[in-house]
């Protein structure tokens, strides 16, 4: 440092520090939004089973086509590595790509409208600096022409969509703002959750209006109401329950099926346990619908014995007692109980009857290694059969729900990989 005045050595000094700091803070910021696209399941759409990460080509099936979701590494010329802040913002919230291409509203940037700008850039910065780039064009849709043109998505999204940031709510408490964030925005918990409209929009984007998170079908599953309802809801279900079936994939009596095991293996498992609290507190405060009271249980079912009333009864025992038991109790911590499981008793029985035709698997995550799969029934059940299964399940042992009939079988059967056993 020989001649360096004191002067000059104590701002070099300063200057090298500040470097050092602005440099933890933007590795701060990456590994925040590495957080943020976990919270956000980026990875599930953004990702084909098989394929590179976030590069796109996930095939999603739409009342009038397939579409396919987009790349979205930083690779310049196939991905968003060419897109500024604004307009990394512009696509999360508004629905606009770089160029000006309108995206479906698969893309659930009605939801994404809420995040705050210090979380869209710390997801701007990781997208842009850490994830991988895959050069890997993004494929056309199969909507057919005219349906395909995109030009209509403007009026749907002048129609459906809400701008702004969250706004906390000043009269709740910082968790359950939190929570509220999370749902409504990142975590976008009602593209699944929330009925769709005649424009296949989301009924409601908030807990302002009873139809929020009060249950909704998608692609031959029926993701149950989050509300307080008893028995097709979240009523029976405590704070912990909650937290834990996020962070497991199980709570001591349910277990996660179909997409939600993604979303626990690849997103709630990731989250912090005040963060999961957090949801837990915002989801236990939603009121129930207008349900009636649980019937009185029924009595177990006798096994080796065919219950005349049910005729699906001795079918279920055949096929299901082993794990789920006589007595539709299960075996805590391992196989769901199916008496009074809310994913039973929806009025939609599309879940149930997905479960049986193609099995299903529980979440495989840090505190839950050991993934526990159901098999498939469908090759060996006819649409009758399966019908008569379900329309069982759903109403013994104190479960109340409407029949379940071949043709409902049938139609879920079409987009299903297994084939009908011969009557």
């Amino acid at each position: 440092m020989k001649g360096l005045t004191p002067s000059l050595l104590a701002l070099l000094v300063l200057s090298s520090g500040a470097l050092a700091a602005d440099e933890t803070n933007l590795v701060a910021r990456i590994a925040h939004g590495e957080y943020l696209a976990r919270a956000g399941d980026c990875a599930a759409c953004h990702t084909a089973p098989g394929g590179m990460a976030f590069a796109g080509g996930l095939k999603m099936t739409t009342p009038v086509g397939a579409i396919y979701s987009t790349n979205i590494t930083p690779d310049k010329a196939t991905g968003i590595g060419a897109y500024s802040q604004q307009e990394f913002a512009d696509a999360l919230r508004k629905g606009i790509a770089r160029d000006g291409t309108r995206l479906y509203p698969a893309m659930p940037y009605p939801s994404f409208a809420k995040i705050n700008d210090e979380d869209m850039r710390d997801l701007y910065l990781y997208f842009t600096q850490r994830v991988t780039p895959v050069t890997q064009k993004n494929q056309a849709s199969d909507i057919p022409w005219p349906l395909s043109m995109r030009w209509p998505l403007a009026m749907w999204d002048g129609i459906f969509r809400e701008d702004g940031v969250y706004q906390p709510d000043t009269g709740q408490t910082a968790p359950w703002n939190r929570g509220a964030y999370l749902v409504q925005g990142l975590g976008h918990c009602g593209s699944c959750h929330t009925p769709r409209g005649i424009g296949f929009q989301e009924k409601a984007l908030d807990q302002t209006d009873d139809a929020y998170l009060s249950g909704g079908t998608l692609e031959g599953w029926h993701a149950a109401t989050l509300r307080g309802d008893t028995l097709s809801g979240l009523g029976s279900w405590s704070a912990e329950d909650l937290t834990r079936f996020l962070k497991t994939g199980h709570s001591d009596r349910f277990a996660a099926f179909g997409s939600m095991v993604d979303v626990v293996q690849d997103s709630t498992q990731h989250l912090s346990d005040e963060d999961l609290q957090a949801i837990a507190t915002y989801l236990k405060s939603l009121p129930a619908g207008d349900e009636q009271p649980a019937p009185p249980a029924n009595k177990p079912l006798a096994l080796y014995t065919t219950d005349k009333g049910n005729p699906g009864g001795q079918a279920y025992l055949d096929s299901c007692a082993a794990c789920h038991r006589s007595d539709g109790q299960g075996y805590r911590n391992t196989f769901p109980q199916l008496a009074h499981n809310p994913a039973l008793l929806a009025e939609d029985p599309s879940s149930v009857i997905s479960i049986i035709l193609n099995g299903s698997r529980t979440p495989m995550t840090a505190n839950a290694p050991t993934g526990l799969t159901m098999p498939d029934f469908g090759w060996r059940l006819s649409d009758q059969q399966v019908a008569q299964i379900a329309t069982f399940v759903r109403n013994s042992w104190g479960n109340h729900a409407t029949p379940v009939t071949a043709e409902q079988v049938k139609d879920l059967r079409q987009n299903s990989t297994v084939k009908p056993s011969q009557p």
